[in-house]
This record gives structure tokens, C-alpha cells and sequence, in this order.
């Protein structure tokens, strides 16, 4: 039987986490879904200009990821926003992020897997999409040292490959700055639009805040790893994304299911093609893994609160994982993965994720002074960036995100309505 969770305090997930761990499961959670799978739409949306829709995301991501590190620093609890936006905002903006985060890391999840199939098996997504979840939800359920090792492995996988495309792209002979020109031909809602779907590749540095409960020494590791990890991240992606639009220009990345392969594929190398298309599968099982954790933890956070069944508060007494919340999760992504589209789960997820950190700032903003690490003007930011790239996200992404919040929230006044 599954540990705690039922009466008296709740169970409690070990500390195991170093610097090390922390910002290598952040660099699992965002280095591949951006370059493997948020590139192509965002190229759709604005053409070159979609790296100045990565400054965009970079800075609105650092003032969201200084946001995430200066509460989990104060609230090192398994849950992230969940629990800052009720200690600091009240249950109801709790429960919001919560339930946001939730069902849109579920559509990330979906987008993940099917990165998976679409660089691994092309044709079959699905089928190897499913098999990928199933798998990856077993490592998590023995346990969190196990997910940041096998992270480590993965990290390293996927850098090896991006330095071989990049390497690939540059020196391809149809690589020409031309491919570069027109940069603001996608006009600023395009950029805008490319930077909100951009914002997907970033959102992993949250995974860190999220196991907060197992990182050792978590006010100062936390506030250390969450910044590093992500200017990490930056400095790969514009690397990949420059080197892709010169070899193949933005509209090829537009139109394919797997962008990076075919910009490796410009080299003219089919070795080259497969070691990228290794990379991406790599790459999208690493963040497949690292997500898989954060929503379990989430989902575990919220059932200690009884905002979702009480039964999934229940850490195991051997590996010290929430396995009920685990294979939920992955029973729940299975099916979404079973029906879903790549691109619309990625914008989706964007819209009801930028709204779980534009809550995150809107919590840090009103720490006091004593607990502050960053002023509280890049909060502002924070918030009025989310809210912008939010809102500039394609229309189907922002109507069925804003309908799915809604839900969540009638649901949440409906079980404190008096009897």
C-alpha cells in the first residue's frame, strides 16, 4: 500500500536533489521542446522573425523563472505555483495555477510524445508516442534519483546532437544569410505569436520550483539552478534556430513535422539525419520524463488539499514517489495522446501555462522585502508579458484555454457553494 496521505500530516517526498540534479532536470525539461518541435510553428507564425520571438520568450521566461525561484526559495513544497499562489494570493489563485498547470502540462505531455514518434518512427507516432509514456512513467515511479540520472544521460545525448546539426546546417552548401532576411515580414503579431508558441520551449525551468520538495538545500540551491538552467537553454537555442533558418530557410521549418531533421538533412548527410533524429527522440523523452514528474507532483500537492481526490495524497513507502498521481498522469496523457494534434496541444498548452507564471508573478510581487532576491519591476514584466503573448497566441488556443480555466474555476466555486 501507498505511503501517507489519509490522516495527520501528510507524506513527505525525500530530499535528493544537488545543484547538479536540479539544473540538469531543468535542461531535460526545455532543451528539445523548443528546438524539436515549437520551431516549426513558430516559423509558420513569423517567418526569420521567429528569433525575435525568442528574445521575446527568453526575457519574459527569465522574469517568470526569477518569479518561480524567489517563492520556491520561501516555499520549498512539492506543487510550484499551486502552493505559492495560496499562501501569497489566496486558495482560489492556488487552485487556478493548479488546475492549469495540470491540464496544460497534460497537452504538453501529448505534444512530447508525439515528438517522439515523429522524429523515431515517422508514420507512427502514436503507437511509439503511447509506448514512450508508458516507459517513462515507470522510471518515475521508482524514483527521483533514478529520473535526474537517467536526465543526465539524456542531456548529454541530446547536446551531442545539436553541436553535430549545427556543425551540419552551417556548412551545408545551401546555408545563405539570405534565408535570414525579413525578419519582421510576420508583422508583430506574427512575432508575437511565434514568441508565445516559443514560450512552450521554456516553461521547463519550472520543473525544478516544482520538486522543490526533494532539492537539497532548497533557498539557496533553487534560486542558483532555475536562472542557470535557463540561460543554458537560451544560449542552445538561438544557436540551433540561426544555424536551421540559414541552411533551410523558415519556410521549410514551417512545414515539417520534424524540422530539425530537415535542416540536417540540407547537409546532404544521411548519417548526420539520423544522429538529429536520434537527438529529437532523445530529446523529447527527456522532457517527456521530467514533465511526467512535475504534474504528478503537482497532482500530489493538490490532493493533499482535497482539490482533487484525496486517495491520490500517497507517497510510496519504498521509493518515495507519488505513485498514485504517476500512473494517472500517464493513464491520462496515454488517452490525450490517443487523439491529439501536435501543434494544437502546443499552442494550448502555451495559453493555460502562461497563465499559471503570470499568477506566479503576480505571487512573488507581493513578497516582502525580506524574502525578495529580484525587484519586484521584472514581476510586472513578468505578468504583463505573460498576458500579451498569451493573447497573441492563435485563436483556437486562446478560446479553448480560456474555456478550459473557466471550467476549473466554476468547479472550484460550485464545491464551496453552501449546500
Amino acid at each position: 500500500m501507498g505511503g501517507g496521505g489519509t490522516g495527520g500530516e501528510p507524506a513527505r517526498l525525500a530530499r535528493r536533489l544537488g545543484l547538479s540534479d536540479a539544473v540538469v532536470v531543468g535542461l531535460g525539461s526545455m532543451i528539445g521542446a523548443g528546438v524539436f518541435a515549437a520551431i516549426g510553428p513558430a516559423a509558420a507564425a513569423a517567418g526569420s522573425g521567429l528569433l525575435i520571438g525568442l528574445a521575446i520568450a527568453a526575457l519574459v521566461a527569465y522574469a517568470n523563472a526569477t518569479a518561480s525561484a524567489q517563492l520556491a526559495a520561501v516555499y520549498p513544497e512539492a506543487g510550484g505555483t499551486y502552493v505559492y499562489g495560496r499562501e501569497r494570493l489566496g486558495p482560489f489563485w492556488g487552485y487556478l495555477a493548479g488546475w492549469g498547470f495540470v491540464v496544460g502540462k497534460t497537452a504538453s505531455l501529448s505534444a512530447m510524445a508525439l515528438t517522439v514518434g515523429a522524429y523515431a518512427l515517422p508514420g507512427h507516432e502514436r503507437t511509439v508516442g503511447i509506448t514512450a509514456v508508458v516507459l517513462m512513467t515507470a522510471v518515475n515511479y521508482v524514483g527521483v534519483r533514478k529520473t535526474a540520472g537517467l536526465t543526465k544521460v539524456i542531456v548529454a545525448v541530446v547536446l551531442g546532437a545539436l553541436v553535430i546539426l549545427i556543425g551540419a546546417a552551417l556548412s551545408s552548401g545551401s546555408a545563405t544569410a539570405d534565408n535570414l532576411s525579413g525578419l519582421g515580414d510576420g508583422g508583430v503579431g506574427g512575432i508575437l505569436e511565434a514568441a508565445g508558441l516559443l514560450f512552450f520551449a521554456f516553461a521547463g525551468f519550472a520543473r525544478i520550483a516544482t520538486l522543490g520538495e526533494e532539492v537539497v538545500d532548497p533557498a539557496r540551491t533553487i534560486p542558483k539552478a532555475i536562472p542557470l538552467a535557463l540561460g543554458i537553454t537560451l544560449v542552445v537555442y538561438a544557436a540551433v534556430a540561426s544555424s536551421s533558418l540559414l541552411a533551410v530557410g523558415s519556410g521549410a521549418l514551417a512545414g515539417s513535422a520534424a524540422p530539425l531533421a530537415d535542416a540536417a538533412a540540407a547537409g546532404g548527410l544521411d548519417w548526420i539525419t539520423t544522429i538529429v533524429r536520434i537527438g529529437g527522440t532523445v530529446a523529447a523523452l527527456g522532457v517527456l520524463l521530467s514533465l511526467l514528474a512535475g504534474v504528478s507532483r503537482t497532482t500530489l500537492a493538490m490532493a493533499r488539499n482535497r482539490e482533487v481526490p484525496g486517495w491520490l495524497n500517497a507517497v510510496h513507502p519504498v521509493h518515495h514517489t507519488p505513485h498514485r498521481a504517476d500512473l494517472v498522469v500517464g493513464a491520462v496523457v496515454i488517452a490525450v495522446v490517443s487523439v491529439a494534434d501536435l501543434r494544437g496541444a502546443i499552442g494550448f498548452s502555451s495559453f493555460t501555462v502562461l497563465t499559471y507564471y503570470a499568477i506566479a508573478n503576480a505571487s512573488a510581487f507581493t513578497q516582502p522585502d525580506e524574502h525578495r532576491i529580484w525587484p519586484r519591476w521584472l514581476q510586472v514584466i513578468g505578468v504583463a508579458g505573460c498576458a500579451v503573448l498569451a493573447s497573441s497566441l492563435p485563436i483556437w488556443s486562446v478560446v479553448s484555454g480560456a474555456s478550459v480555466l473557466g471550467v476549473g474555476a466554476a468547479v472550484w466555486v460550485a464545491r464551496r457553494r453552501p449546500a
